[in-house]
């Protein structure tokens, strides 16, 4: 056992897994540093997050075992680091695991000198090796044997990849900003849509919102791109079919390691349901089809189910694994449903996919891949759901990690105030609001400086951890939308707060854009940017969107020019790879097809449900409580105004003459 457990007493539950390791932990900071120093020894920098399936192997085969941790103390000074808490220093890492090898992923291990520059890095390492592949202990005795014999070496090679970091800004030559930009990344995924089993790309397959909402988008805007929309909506019912969808509970696993979307990774994320909760809102929206209402509305039930903290936030994650066991607490044998339903079973077992042999390690993971048989009455099959839930209740639930992180929550926080004004769903707007007052109170320190990641200690909580832009970002796109779901005044005025920190913290006066930390953070070895969209949006993707739609409601043309130069400088690179910042071409969307402003003034609900039940990617609303904005100066209570670049039609005042202006 370390004689000193550092670990214990952290916020995040994935550091706090590895508190009684043998391995001697230190969290990320000066004091790690300092002992790398004074020992003249590296550092061994492991990343991961709880909900990680490799992360816990590697875990169990090598930092739980007591002769590799002997080695790992003698020769390093060994720092644990949640990849969700500090994706600053993940960014880092992952930068450079990904140019030094070719690929990413978590756990992700990085030996570093005492400043943190690194010169050797990959992710997971077996105990024993195997073709092609070293073990860890391999690994780590190569690795100081380099840096006492040939230290220089590695020295040199630490600071060319630092070099290489930090020169990982955006642009070179590539596209404007037109019409022609939205029309390149349409067809690139279109072609690379998968017409046999949904989605993009063969396996793993990972959901890709940001791709079905761009194509969604591309519909609407077009006024009918059939093709567009086929893409998005396959990918989002075979989802809704696959494994990777909980059919008991509802939620989504993070992603499916196969092709079909039948085997998850079972680890369920905050962000995920809150990007698809979203997509299916708009499918449903477009289509009027209640099988994505439905998925709609499982999702969002999930989430207020079983990742809702009794304060108002949201839990990060449910693990992959129960009882060590990846996925067992989702798989099921024909005589375990039968053993719960008692009854004649097989239209149940048939509907969804279960069979003797099972899809995974024996038993089945509940699907809808198969297509038949019709289903059963639909009172058997919502019964056999409750009873089969309930049941599944009693096992042991996958481990929770309940830290409550600012950004996920902003991301969970707008598509509740969305969904719930399109559905008319008050107690989903309720649960918006809630989570905005959690978040106002318990993220924020005492000056107003905005905070990463808060836990529940039994007290009041407690949060750590400057909050980086993209928490900023998110945070703005939540509040804007929360005043456009209950007409209040003051989220809009704490969307300006918000973005005025943004841009006050994170600008880069020099080239434009955001970058990843504050100017009051820590210094890493590189001030990176968050630029690519990935299972999230970047934060300067959503910073581009949420401040050209704030612009759009209050008239403020600081906004608009901060977006407007985020969607410039990340363009080129668009250009090149379109489906790797599908949110930022949203912001080209606004910029492109204009943005149309609603107002709606004074008592007027059926105006209001009018504008909220649309999708309308491409329209900001403002009603309720009037805030400086040209959009209420000279109104005339219980009309409606559709405006761009507040210049404004006839107002009307009936809902059908409003949709009539709408587009």
């Amino acid at each position: 056992m370390p004689s000193v457990n550092r670990l214990a007493s952290e916020l995040s539950p994935y550091l706090r897994q590895h508190a009684e390791n043998p391995v001697d932990w230190h969290p990320w900071g000066e004091e790690a540093f300092a002992t790398a120093r004074a020992t003249d020894r590296p550092l061994l920098v492991s990343i991961g997050y709880s909900a990680c399936h490799w992360c816990h192997v590697m875990a169990h085969e090598s930092f739980e075992d007591p002769d590799t941790a002997a080695v790992l103390n003698e020769l390093f000074v060994c720092i644990k680091v949640d990849r969700e808490e500090r994706p600053d220093v993940d960014a880092v890492y992952m930068d450079a695991v990904q140019a030094m090898t070719g690929a990413g992923g978590w756990p992700l291990t990085a030996f570093t000198t005492p400043d943190g520059k690194p010169f050797f890095t990959g992710t997971y390492f077996p105990p024993e090796a195997a073709p092609g592949r070293p073990s860890f202990l391999q690994v780590c005795r190569a690795v100081h044997e380099a840096w006492t014999e040939r230290r220089e070496q590695l020295l040199e090679q630490a600071d060319q990849i630092t070099a290489h970091l930090e020169q990982a800004a955006p642009p070179g030559e590539g596209g404007g900003v037109d019409a022609g930009l939205l029309q390149h990344a349409r067809d690139q995924l279109v072609a690379q849509h998968d017409p046999r089993h949904g989605g993009f790309g063969s396996a793993p397959k990972f959901p890709q919102t940001m791709a079905v909402e761009l194509l969604l988008r591309r519909h609407q805007r077009s006024g009918g791109d059939a093709e567009a929309l086929a893409a998005a909506v396959g990918a989002l019912d075979a989802m809704a079919a696959g494994g990777i969808h909980d059919h008991l509970g509802g939620g989504f696993a993070r992603y499916s390691v196969d092709e079909r979307w039948l085997v998850p990774h079972f680890e369920k994320m905050l962000y995920d349901q809150a990007l698809l909760a979203r997509a299916y809102l708009h499918a449903w929206q477009v289509t009027g089809d209640d099988r994505h209402r439905r998925v709609l509305d499982d999702t969002v039930g999930y989430v207020l189910r079983d990742l809702r903290h009794t304060g108002g936030g949201f839990h990060a994650a449910e693990d992959a694994d129960s009882e060590g066991v990846e996925g067992r607490y989702y798989v099921w044998t024909p005589e375990q449903v039968h053993d719960v339903l008692g009854i004649d079973t097989q239209p149940v077992l048939a509907w969804w996919g279960v069979t003797e042999g099972g899809n995974f390690e024996g038993a089945t993971i509940l699907n809808r891949l198969h297509g038949d048989p019709a289903e059963p009455e639909p009172a058997l099959v919502t019964d056999a759901r409750r009873r089969l839930l309930e049941a599944r209740e009693e096992r042991v639930r996958p481990g929770l990690d309940d830290k409550v992180l600012t950004e996920w929550n902003a991301l969970m926080l707008a598509t509740l105030a969305e969904a719930g004004a399109a559905t008319g769903n008050r107690l989903w707007i309720d649960a918006a609001v809630a989570n905005a007052e959690f978040l106002l109170t318990h993220l924020r320190t005492p000056e107003g400086r905005w905070l990463r990641s808060w836990q529940d200690d039994g007290a009041e909580g407690r949060a750590r951890h400057l909050a980086l832009a993209v928490d900023h970002a998110a945070l703005l796109d939540a509040f804007v939308r929360l005043a456009e779901a209950t007409g209040q005044a003051r989220w809009i005025q704490a969307a300006g707060a918000v973005a005025d920190d943004l841009l006050a913290l994170f600008w880069d006066p020099e080239h434009g854009g955001l970058f990843t930390t504050g100017d009051d953070a820590e210094r890493l070895v590189v001030r990176a940017k968050d630029l690519l969209d990935n299972a999230t949006p970047s934060a300067n993707s959503l910073a581009a969107v949420a401040l050209l739609r704030l612009a759009a409601l209050t008239g403020d043309e600081r906004y608009r020019a901060k977006g407007t130069e985020i969607v410039a400088l990340l363009a080129p690179l668009a250009a090149k790879a379109p489906t790797a910042l599908a949110h930022l071409l949203g912001a080209v969307d606004l910029l492109v097809g204009g943005i149309q402003e609603v107002a709606v003034v004074g008592d007027a609900p059926a105006l209001v449900l009018a504008v909220q039940t649309r999708y309308l990617p491409g329209s900001v609303l403002a009603w309720g409580e009037p805030y400086p904005s040209p959009l209420w100066e000279q109104r005339q209570a219980g009309l409606g105004y559709v405006c761009e670049q507040f210049t404004c039609r006839e107002p009307v005042s009936t809902p059908e003459a409003l949709v009539a202006q709408l587009r």
